[in-house]
């Protein structure tokens, strides 16, 4: 292993709306969670790898009060029943003006998402489809991929260091040594 190179994969982490399950803005119902194409085979591969699996997620309809923290977890706990269990989850239920320090584009969801794993935050990668998800991870020191979706904004993709047009593209790309910006 070079001076730079990163140590091995041992957890990836993932952004829950519009990246592990279709986003449903402000999803309170548990029979509206639908998964990303692949998402579960992924979740499946990476488990049977040994490689640790996580969901970091803004929740902000908490906040908003347009959420109770049961109707989220009810949706989450549906994640669960869908694709597997996740060995951590990190949620903010804050707004973006309630000057939080959990929120992402923060680093802490995935520190501590690695801090409770056992691991280094370098040891981790996380996969979302927004900026904030790619600039968490930039913060945190972990490896951040981009799955965007039709309502991603151009910019946020033109930014993200690596890029992926799904799951399955993402862990591809994620097997390999990291190269800088990839699209697959």
């Amino acid at each position: 292993m070079g001076p730079f190179a990163r140590p091995p994969l041992r957890a990836v982490l993932f952004d829950r709306d519009g990246t592990l399950i279709r986003d449903v803005p402000y999803n309170g119902d548990p029979k509206l969670v639908e998964p990303m194409p692949h998402a579960r085979d992924v979740l499946q591969t990476l488990r049977s790898m040994g490689i640790a699996v996580g969901v970091v997620s803004n929740q902000s309809g908490i906040g908003r009060g347009i959420l109770t923290t049961e109707q989220v977890a009810a949706v989450n706990l549906r994640v669960e029943q869908l694709l597997g269990r996740f060995d951590v989850w990190e949620l903010c239920p804050h707004r973006p003006q309630d000057g939080c320090y959990c929120r992402k584009p923060a680093p802490f969801m995935i520190c501590g998402a690695c801090r409770r794993l056992g691991i280094t935050t370098a040891e981790a990668a996380f996969i979302g489809d927004i900026g904030a998800d790619v600039e968490a991870a930039r913060a945190a020191g972990a490896r951040g991929v981009m799955v965007p979706t039709p309502l991603t904004r151009p910019a946020e993709v033109d930014a993200a260091p690596e890029v992926a047009v799904d799951l399955r593209s993402a862990l591809c790309l994620l097997m390999k040594a990291p190269s800088g910006r990839a699209a697959s």
